[in-house]
């Protein structure tokens, strides 16, 4: 079977350097906070260019402490898409405010500016840029609303590492960058894992706070915090993978092309990606009105492909909210995930694309 995604291959890429980590660490019996959390926190930085980055135990969390350092609450809104993990919006919830979900562009699938300008109030407090799939929103006009709003941006990159806009890493635009190192992201722990990056000091000290009970150096809580730590085992192994995550976006880039080529006679609507960007592709997503009936047919012939999402965050019982989301709906009903991750052959993405021809939009 090929995967839609399959951390296992990346580990046995680099099985000999992430198990002398492991075994490093438990040789230190050091197991939180300690030099690899610190060390993967400088290097991390100096990958996405922002002067700090803050560990903690989860995306979720990341989103979740960054809206806590922004002092977001009850009675406050946020912006963001759903067309998106359901943790961007239960984030939002767990907080007290209230999250806005407006539409998406229907070429990139990130959030529609002019949508967005619709729903900026008073309550505004921030917006939660998703760069879904890998694929950067369009930061220059989400930092001029920002500017014009007082709106604190927060760039949800779970799915971006590696991403650029404009030259520039994703995670280092916006006030703040979450992201999330689940084991089937392009930068993934094998475990749970998240960070958040950020220019501000200020910020920066806080979030150190709230991600352990509130404490300050001598373990008095200045006020209430969480506990939200990346443990040492994972930071050691994710030392070791952040070395190759421009490599392994190279090779994602160069699937996709593969994609292009193969499949670009078909009914398929292949993914594009926005000018000046460079996509991380932790995802290639086509549309086609048969979803489903592909879906199925490439299960036949051991391809798992899937779908992200196909249930919009709003219409989910948790969240239902009466918002008008023409173009998030009709994206869902239509979108499918083929196998992306840096370890397929030129071979599988051949035989890949030669299934995905055999099935005729109905």
């Amino acid at each position: 079977m090929i995967l839609c995604a399959n951390p296992k291959e990346q580990y046995l890429t680099h099985k000999t350097e992430i198990q002398n980590a492991i075994n490093k660490v438990l040789e230190s019996g050091w197991y939180i906070l300690g030099q690899e959390v610190k060390l993967f926190e400088n290097e991390f930085s100096n990958f996405v260019g922002t002067k700090y980055t803050i560990s903690v135990a989860s995306g979720t969390d990341a989103l979740f402490l960054a809206l806590k350092a922004l002092n977001i609450g009850t009675g406050d809104e946020v912006i963001t898409v759903s067309h998106t993990a359901t943790a961007t919006v239960s984030a939002i919830k767990a907080t007290g405010a209230t999250p806005i979900m407006v539409d998406i562009e229907k070429e990139y699938f990130t959030i529609d500016i002019e949508e967005v300008k619709k729903r900026v109030s008073n309550k505004t407090k921030a917006i939660i840029a998703v760069h879904i799939y890998g694929q950067p929103c369009d930061m220059d006009a989400l930092i001029k609303i920002s500017n014009e709003n007082n709106i604190d941006i927060i760039e949800d990159c779970a799915q971006a590492s590696g991403a650029s806009y404009k030259g520039k890493e994703l995670g280092s635009i916006g006030t703040l960058g979450c992201f999330s190192f689940f084991p089937t992201k392009n930068l993934g722990a094998i475990g749970d894992g998240g960070a958040i990056t950020t220019n501000c000091e200020k910020l920066y000290n806080k979030l150190l706070k709230l991600r352990q009970y509130g404490w300050d150096e001598n373990r008095d809580s200045e006020f209430s915090g969480y506990n939200s730590r990346l443990d040492e085992l994972q930071a050691a192994i994710l030392r070791v993978k952040l070395k190759y995550l421009k490599q392994d976006t190279k090779k994602r880039n160069d699937i996709a092309k593969l994609y292009y080529e193969a499949l670009k006679n078909s009914s398929l609507i292949l993914p594009k990606v926005r000018d000046n960007c460079y996509h991380s592709f932790h995802l290639f997503v086509v549309r086609l009105k048969n979803r489903n009936q592909l879906k199925e047919y490439l299960k036949s012939k051991n391809i798992l492909a899937m779908i992200h999402y196909e249930k919009p965050v709003h219409l989910q019982e948790a969240f239902t909210i009466n918002h008008d989301l023409n173009c998030t709906e009709n994206i869902a009903g239509e979108i499918l995930s083929l196998p992306m991750y840096p370890e397929l052959s030129e071979k599988d993405i051949k035989y890949i694309s030669t299934k995905c021809l055999e099935v005729k939009e109905s």
